[in-house]
């Protein structure tokens, strides 16, 4: 973009809008910080007068900070570590960290959630950034003494906060490895970022040292787990085999004990990080290319703090109380909610590592706030629906009548909560999913379809908001309000954060579109990431020169202000008509308007005249469907038969009608219509590398890997075409 108008400066450090409260006071009680709702029908964001450009929309913001971008709640809150050490300070015997061991794995038996206090946290935190220096200085002769890289490589656990608080506490760079990366992902990152020591679960140390050889600048692997029991036999400890690998390598293996250990004999003062320093360098998986380092600051963090604390809803006077951690904390989805937990004070408790054991979890923890994805959302839709609407009895009944007057309430624009169905069904519902203390969820990551939506927040009774984010935006810029019943949108842009939109031709979405104008989402503002790490084209390909960050993700702006993404600005190809075609935007309609499919791919060439699709079938829905048609029972449980059921031709052509049929509700062109369709129950997962760890679809991997099975369905022809006549 060529600038905006002079009426409306470019944003800088400097002007930024700096909550006005007491320096002494807390950073996040109700008194400090009005959590942002809007009213039905009510302007959640506004359009800058005079800001449109030939090209570009106008800019917008939140209809609450129309003049300013926040980028922080408080004026001595200007890194993490002022975060942490403000809650550490204020709260030093509070629970922080909290996690169950197996004690007996014969039996499956795991103890109750065991903590640790803020204060034990802080002293932690020294004792290992004192030890991560001592050798950094006096083992490894590091010439750097700070803003060097740390990587860390495990599930969600209390090590993993540990050892990132650590890093704050003496100015070194975060860099987390996903637990699902393959090892060239995590060969090219080490190598790229040049980390003289990894700290790494036990689980995750055999996988780096078999590519030791090729990663040069990594010294030192800290395990967070110990490498001696009281059962091992002379020589033949997981410390000895480990250590003489890795002593081949030329690489030195400590436990985390050793390294606390080795800070409190040689103690160092904290070198605390400036607003400008790195405060990680957090790789996207990436869905076409080489994964891209995002560098982001403790600024970029602070701003993303002022989100959490402006845009939550919460049950009492702080913004959380106990979370449970168990998306991928090399996500900055998680690293954000954990950042907001530990900046008000609250106990993060971690989940045991197994998401199908997630609600025993939850249960144990009973959060008062939760974040989330559509695809466990989804699992509880179905689970809550098996055991109300869609059981048997007078209780169904009860169920199926209480629930449709909340969800005519919601429609209504007038909220999801009812004195008698609150009682006599959320309440319920709530206790049995350990959710009967959570005052909000947040949903992210991937668009939550309509149906799911609604229903969640009539059964729960509770507000649940979409958002919109990215790792180079630290997460949530664009957080649907409080308040705001609808469906369909992620809300309105953050506090710290303005959009704008920018034709995108080769799709025909203009800003000058009726009723809403269109076209690729443009962000901007203080959460907005520095640069890609060592990778200055695409760098300045995201990023122009009015700071403005390119997202290739289509939106449109509604009257309200709030946001709706409806494709990807790049993610299009040219049939052999000459026709383009945006995949995801067609894929979307149909996962909206079939529930008997929960994936899709849709896929097209410009040697071919029409598309094809590979569908993961949604088991619920799916098997009585089938099961009508081919007169036999079929569990949704039993993969097998579930399988067979999709190979089945009359359940296909049965299948491809629905696709018809949506073809038609959604107004498909003729060239936007699947002609043929290939039925899995799970064809798309993080194992076989064809959806990233934050379950994105990585459409080059997966036109690769079903490539033969793309060329039968070509050869099949259209499917269709006796459904048309």
């Amino acid at each position: 973009m060529s600038g905006i108008p002079s009426s409306v400066k470019e944003p800088r450090a400097s002007d930024l809008l700096t909550a006005p409260i007491d320096v002494d006071g807390p950073i996040h009680d109700k008194d400090s910080i009005t959590v942002i709702q809007s009213a039905f029908g009510e302007k959640q964001g506004v359009a800058l007068p005079n800001t449109e450009r030939p090209g570009f929309s106008a800019i917008y913001r939140n209809a609450a900070s129309p003049d300013k971008l926040m980028q922080s709640t408080h004026p001595l809150i200007r890194t993490q570590y002022d975060a942490f050490e403000y809650s550490a300070k204020k709260y030093p015997d509070r629970d922080l960290l909290g996690a169950r061991y197996l004690v007996d794995p014969k039996r499956g038996i795991w103890s109750p959630y065991i903590w640790q206090s803020y204060r034990t946290a802080a002293e932690r935190r020294t004792n290992l950034g004192s030890g991560l220096c001592y050798l950094n200085d006096s083992v490894i002769k590091n010439s750097k003494t700070e803003q060097y890289a740390i990587a860390l490589f495990s599930q969600n656990r209390p090590e993993w906060i540990i050892t990132d608080l650590a890093c704050h506490a003496y100015n070194l760079i975060v860099v987390p490895l996903y637990d699902n990366l393959g090892p060239n992902s995590s060969e090219f990152i080490l190598n790229s970022v040049e980390a003289p020591v990894l700290v790494a679960s036990l689980n995750q140390i055999p996988k780096i040292l078999s590519l030791a050889s090729e990663i040069p600048n990594l010294k030192i692997i800290i395990s967070m787990d110990p490498l001696r029991s009281e059962n091992d036999l002379p020589n033949q400890s997981k410390e000895d085999i480990l250590k003489a690998w890795a002593e081949d390598k030329g690489i030195m293996i400590y436990t985390m004990t050793e390294v606390e250990e080795l800070g409190k004999q040689h103690p160092r003062p904290h070198n605390p990080p400036k607003p400008t320093d790195v405060l990680t360098i957090n790789y996207t998986s990436g869905t076409t290319s080489s994964p891209k380092g995002v560098v982001l600051t403790h600024a970029n963090f602070v701003a993303a703090l002022a989100v959490g604390f402006c845009h939550l809803p919460r049950s009492s006077n702080k913004v959380v109380d106990i979370v449970l951690s168990y998306l991928p904390l090399a996500h900055i989805y998680e690293r954000a909610t954990i950042g907001v937990a530990l900046a008000a004070g609250a106990g993060i408790a971690f989940y045991r590592g197994n998401i199908l054991q997630i609600l025993e979890d939850l249960l144990e923890v009973r959060p008062t706030a939760f974040t989330s994805v559509p695809r466990l959302l989804n699992r509880f839709e179905s689970a809550i629906k098996d055991k109300t609407v869609n059981a048997t009895g007078w209780r169904s009944h009860i169920a199926r009548y209480g629930l449709t007057v909340k969800l005519q309430s919601l429609a209504d624009g007038k909220g999801p909560n009812n004195m008698l169905w609150d009682r006599l069904i959320s309440k319920k519902v709530k206790a049995n999913a350990g959710m009967d203390r959570v005052a909000s969820i947040i949903s992210g990551s991937a668009p939550l379809a309509p149906d799911t939506h609604q229903f969640l927040r009539a059964a729960f009774g509770v507000t649940i908001a979409q958002g919109y984010g990215l790792t180079e935006t630290h997460g949530g810029c664009i957080v649907g309000q409080a308040g705001d019943y609808t469906t369909g949108h992620c809300g309105p842009p953050a506090v710290t954060t303005e959009v704008c939109l920018k034709d995108v031709p080769e799709l025909n979405y203009y800003v000058t579109d009726k009723p809403w104008p269109r076209g690729e989402l443009l962000v901007r503002g203080t959460t907005v990431f520095r640069e890609y790490y060592k990778d200055e084209p695409r760098t300045r390909e995201a990023i122009d020169a009015d700071g403005w960050f390119h997202t290739g993700d289509v939106a449109a702006i509604d009257h309200l202000g709030r946001v709706y993404i409806i494709d990807r600005a790049k993610n299009f190809f040219k049939l052999a008509q000459g026709e383009y075609v945006a995949p995801e935007q067609i894929e979307n309609k149909y996962l909206a308007g079939c529930p008997l499919v929960q994936q899709l791919f849709v896929h097209g060439s410009s040697l071919e005249a029409y598309l094809v699709a590979i569908g993961g079938i949604q088991p619920l829905a799916f098997a009585p469907f089938a099961s009508k048609i081919l007169d036999r029972y079929i569990s949704p449980s039993d993969e097998a038969a579930l399988q067979q059921a999709c190979d089945d031709p009359r359940v296909l052509e049965a299948v491809c009608s629905e696709f018809e049929r949506v073809g038609k509700e959604m107004k498909l062109q003729g060239y936007e219509k699947v002609r043929n369709l290939k039925l899995m129950v799970e064809p798309f997962t993080i194992e076989n590398d064809i959806l990233t760890p934050t379950l994105k679809l990585k459409r080059p991997v997966a036109v690769a890997f079903f490539k033969d099975v793309i060329k039968d369905m070509y050869q099949q022809g259209d499917l269709t075409k006796t459904l048309r006549v």
